[in-house]
């Protein structure tokens, strides 16, 4: 089933002020744009007091839609250019895409790509 795969949803959650970071290095390795939404955080960790106030820190969340072949090297480079291996900086995961629309420069590619083997 995964050589049928053809897309990786790359989840990517930094804290408020890295989502460029994580965007810039998924480019560099090939991804070719995303989505940016702002979340908040819940974890045991995530919960500061200040003046007995309790502050829920602001986090980014960063799509990436990307071929399945280049799933590792665009994780690995957010991981390394984004600073994931420092503690509480964030997490990126991968999930399998199903079936995707509206992504015409990648479905143009794969048609173009079929078209010049027919």
């Amino acid at each position: 089933m995964d050589n049928q795969r053809k897309y990786d949803l790359i989840l990517t959650i930094v804290n408020r002020g890295f989502a460029d970071q994580v965007v810039d290095a998924a480019r560099s390795a090939g991804a070719h744009g995303g989505t940016v939404f702002y979340a908040r955080g819940t974890g045991i960790h995530e919960v500061e007091k200040f003046f007995a106030i309790s502050i829920q820190p602001e986090k980014e969340i960063v799509l990436n839609i990307v071929k399945h072949e280049n799933t590792q090297a665009i994780m690995h480079s957010i991981v390394e250019k984004a600073g994931l291996k420092t503690e509480g900086r964030g997490l990126s995961f991968a999930l399998p895409v199903a079936d995707v629309a509206g992504i015409v420069h990648s479905l143009e590619e794969l048609e173009g790509i079929k078209k010049s083997k027919e």
